[in-house]
């Protein structure tokens, strides 16, 4: 399963108010463990970014003013995600900036450009109810050491939203088979079975004599009720 986690930085808020992406930060997740793959890029907007929004990321006019535009890597970032479930923190935010960025360049939809999108978010809201729950946040409840995390940068935080996602994610968190490139066939045949290689492990007379009782109980309090009863009767005591 391969998962990439996204994040952008702004020029501001709305994108219908003609602001723009000026980062964009992507680490990917194989079988859930981070991979050495990322993709990485600074934009140059052709705008200032917004007093509010430069505190928050610090990326200058100046600085972006020699960067690359959103078309001169689209094909590379949309080639990143093109086979991943993509992650995001909050992600229609994220959404309506990278749709608006397609939409110039007449590119179609961003969720049509991957194979999903999860909101990290959303889950962890679920997990968490009425807790905080943003990247910082998330972060001290996990023991995830954020304290190079000054200001906003898209590849840091994608960074450390990968080890938040591993870390809220412990359990199984799909139930997808991956069947990699076996055609859809699961392999059946393992070779031939050889018992001796299994432990045989003993129970002590007083664990089943303790086991019993403790049958003996349930059956009691369902009134005689209990399946095993009925299919296999303990013996009298």
């Amino acid at each position: 399963m391969r998962y990439v986690v996204l994040d952008t930085e702004t020029t501001g808020l709305d994108p219908l108010q003609g602001h723009r992406i000026i980062e964009i930060g992507c680490v990917e997740i194989v079988n859930r463990r981070v991979t050495q793959r990322h993709f990485h890029t600074y934009l140059n907007p052709d705008r200032d970014s917004d007093p509010g929004a430069l505190e928050v990321h610090g990326l200058t006019t100046e600085f972006l003013s020699d960067k690359p535009r959103f078309e001169d890597k689209v094909d590379e970032f949309l080639d990143f995600i093109r086979d991943g479930h993509v992650i995001i923190h909050n992600a229609e935010f994220d959404i309506r900036f990278l749709n608006a960025e397609l939409s110039r360049l007449q590119r179609g939809d961003f969720r049509g450009m991957c194979l999903s999108v999860v909101d990290s978010l959303l889950h962890a809201r679920e997990l968490h109810p009425g807790k905080r729950n943003s990247l910082d946040s998330l972060c001290d409840r996990y023991g995830i050491s954020n304290a190079h995390r000054v200001l906003h940068g898209a590849l840091l935080d994608s960074e450390l939203l990968a080890e938040v996602w591993l870390a809220m994610t412990r359990g199984q968190d799909s139930l997808v088979i991956d069947l990699g490139d076996t055609g859809g066939q699961v392999a059946t045949d393992f070779g031939a079975f050889d018992p001796s290689v299994l432990p045989v492990v003993t129970v002590a007379e007083s664990d089943l004599a303790a086991h019993r009782a403790y049958l003996a109980g349930l059956d009691k309090e369902s009134k005689g009720q209990t399946l095993w009863r009925k299919w296999e009767p303990l013996p009298a005591e």
